[in-house]
This record gives C-alpha cells, sequence and structure tokens, in this order.
C-alpha cells in the first residue's frame, strides 16, 4: 500500500535533481556550461552552485581526466609487466641465454650511449665556458688599452725608493 506521501519521498527533489544531471550528462559538457551560464543570469547563487558542482564533482573535466588517467595506467601496467616478463625464464635453455646476451648487450650499449652523451655535454660546456674567457680577456685587454696612455713618458713614475711594483 503506497501512500502519497511515499510517493512523493520516492519521486522527491534528488530524484528531480539526479534527472537534471543525467540529462545534462547526456548533452555533454557544453550543455552543464550553458546551465552554469543560464543559472548565473537568473540567480547567481544558483550558477555558482553549479560551477562549484561542476569542478567539485568532477563533471567539467571527468571525461578528460578519466581518459589520460586510464592511459596512464595502462602504459604503466605494460612496462611493469613487460619488465616481469623479460626477467622470467621461459624454459627454453637457449632462448633464455640469448636473451639474458642480448639484454646485457643492450644494457652495455645504453651505458656507453649514456657516457657519450655525458662527454659530449662536459665538451660543449668547457667550449662555451673557453668562448666566454676569451671574449673577456678580449674586453678586458680592450679596456686597458683604452685606459692606457699614449706616450710612455705620461704614464705614471714610481716614487723614489719605492720596490718595484709599488707606486
Amino acid at each position: 500500500m503506497h501512500s502519497t506521501y511515499d510517493t512523493a519521498r520516492s519521486g522527491g527533489i534528488r530524484a528531480t535533481f539526479r534527472r537534471g544531471e543525467g540529462w545534462l550528462d547526456q548533452r555533454g559538457k557544453w550543455a552543464w556550461i550553458a546551465a552554469t551560464v543560464l543559472g548565473f543570469i537568473l540567480f547567481w547563487p544558483i550558477g555558482l552552485a553549479l560551477l562549484a558542482y561542476m569542478i567539485w564533482g568532477k563533471r567539467m573535466f571527468s571525461s578528460a581526466c578519466r581518459n589520460r588517467r586510464e592511459d596512464h595506467d595502462a602504459q604503466t601496467q605494460s612496462w611493469g609487466s613487460h619488465s616481469y616478463r623479460a626477467a622470467q625464464a621461459s624454459g627454453n635453455h637457449a632462448f633464455d641465454t640469448y636473451k639474458t646476451k642480448a639484454l646485457r648487450q643492450l644494457e652495455d650499449e645504453q651505458e656507453a650511449f649514456e657516457a657519450f652523451l655525458q662527454r659530449l655535454r662536459n665538451s660543449k660546456d668547457k667550449s662555451e665556458f673557453d668562448s666566454f674567457m676569451e671574449e673577456r680577456a678580449r674586453a678586458t685587454s680592450a679596456q686597458d688599452e683604452a685606459e692606457a696612455p699614449a706616450d710612455p713618458a705620461d704614464a705614471p713614475k714610481p716614487e723614489a725608493g719605492a720596490r718595484p711594483g709599488e707606486y
């Protein structure tokens, strides 16, 4: 036996909001944005409430974030399972020996390549530093030449009794 109270209660405001939410979800995020703008136009607290619901309820960015997270999780699981399987023995001794040698060779090549890149970076840094020092030396010598007197007779003379290098 259903009373009018049970019918009203089961439908209620929550069901209305759920139906509205489902309707907006079917139409996508632009429907949510339009509803928020309309809410701001009609009565700003409604627009603010919809905006808060979209942000904190993750309605605005849910599909993009979910897809990105699923892609990342799948990639992480993929790499993890490959590295785990690479360490497992297949049961075929000849293949396992070949695989071990091939993996060791790849690791050695990777280390050699990384060492090469480090040497390349170091040589580039050294050449840039040497170039900087040459420019600085040229600028300093040009400044010294500009400050030096043209006539050596005009150069300051040391005082009598002064040791060499003192003025």
